[in-house]
């Protein structure tokens, strides 16, 4: 089996090497990114690897079809890159579900953290022998209200992490786990109480139409002033400008981003030689309350096995039995696990 292999970072390789080599599959690595004016690279392959910032539009999942490619595989959880909808028929999508649940909600925490106890701010002192308190001030975690919005897997580690700080968890889910529900730390609540009672909210759910944009001026006006958001699933979660002009009314106390809605350009590469033209990213930047990392929650050597380990066992599983655990089809209007071993 032969794969085309898009936006390869040098930490990609090892793990998929090691996988691929077991298997005896051969992956042709390419650093451009899957789009319209790339997709010919893929000729002569078996199935397509992408990540998160790759394109799969109408056009690609044509050509895709077209040079007889019926497998499109996915190293990562989220899906909203992919044309679901336009794909069913076409070709099948497996995808990773959980490669490291602990890697990204401890990076969600982690971001936490350094914010709220002013840890990046200490340590650019501290590199200049200053060793002054002044304006390092923060807040105990503990007792606090934390809003966790998506109870996946993701979710449900950073809630025992929060458990863990001994604040209350208030969650939200459109397919509630009650079993999390413990009568004195975590309740599952409407959106609405999450965004009126929480001091901090952690999004953690995929995105779709429903969610886009979750984070928006109507529900940022529904907080508390002084709101921590934790962003660490999808960019397009949150509206950006609304999150701005948040952070500059002061509703917002500080915001904690791995992920941005235009990311797909800038995050993953040395933009460090160059003028940044996104001026809303740069202003976000700017911000002494924002910590925006580049998409790297996922980023631990676990992580990184699992991707390799279980995109490449997606491969082989689907080639013998043509059909994959992880496959994803378009069944009434969302993208769902396909049930039934057979999506089309």
């Amino acid at each position: 089996m032969k794969i085309a292999f898009f936006d390869t970072k040098p930490y990609d390789k090892p793990a998929f090497d090691k996988y691929a080599g077991e298997n005896g599959t051969d992956i042709k690595y390419f650093e451009t990114k899957l789009n319209e004016d790339t997709v010919f690279l893929a000729k002569g392959s078996d199935a397509v690897c992408v990540f998160v910032n790759d394109t799969v539009n109408r056009e690609v999942i044509d050509a895709l079809h077209g040079m007889g490619i019926k497998i499109l595989l996915l190293r990562c959880a989220g899906f909203n890159n992919v044309d679901m909808k336009y794909a069913y028929g076409k070709i099948h999508v497996l995808r990773v579900p959980a490669y490291s649940p602990y890697a990204v909600a401890e990076h969600a925490m982690a971001l936490l953290l350094t914010s709220v106890r002013r840890i990046h701010k200490a340590y650019i002192r501290s590199r200049d022998f200053n060793f002054s308190l002044s304006g390092l001030t923060g807040f105990d975690l503990h007792g606090k209200t934390v809003g966790v919005i998506g109870t996946g897997k993701i979710g449900k580690v950073f809630i025992d992490i929060c458990k863990g700080f001994g604040m209350k968890i208030l969650a939200s889910d459109k397919f509630p786990d009650k079993s999390l529900e413990d009568g004195e730390k975590v309740k599952y609540v409407e959106l609405s109480d999450i965004f009126a009672n929480s001091d901090i909210i952690s999004l953690h759910c995929p995105l779709t139409e429903e969610t886009h944009h979750l984070i928006n001026e109507n529900t940022l006006s529904e907080c508390k002033k002084g709101v921590v958001i934790i962003n660490t699933s999808r960019g397009a979660l949150v509206d950006t400008e609304a999150l701005l002009e948040g952070i500059k009314s002061r509703k917002v106390g500080a915001a904690c981003l791995d992920v941005y809605e235009e990311e797909s350009d800038l995050f993953f590469e040395d933009n460090s030689g160059h003028i940044l033209d996104d001026d809303i990213l740069a202003r976000l930047i700017s911000m002494p309350n924002v910590i925006v990392s580049s998409h790297q929650a996922f980023l631990t050597e676990e992580a990184l096995e699992n991707i390799a380990q279980t995109t490449v066992n997606n491969l082989i599983e689907f080639t013998k039995n043509n059909q994959s655990k992880n496959e994803l089809c378009f069944r009434n209007n969302a993208p769902e696990d396909c049930k039934n071993g057979k999506c089309f």
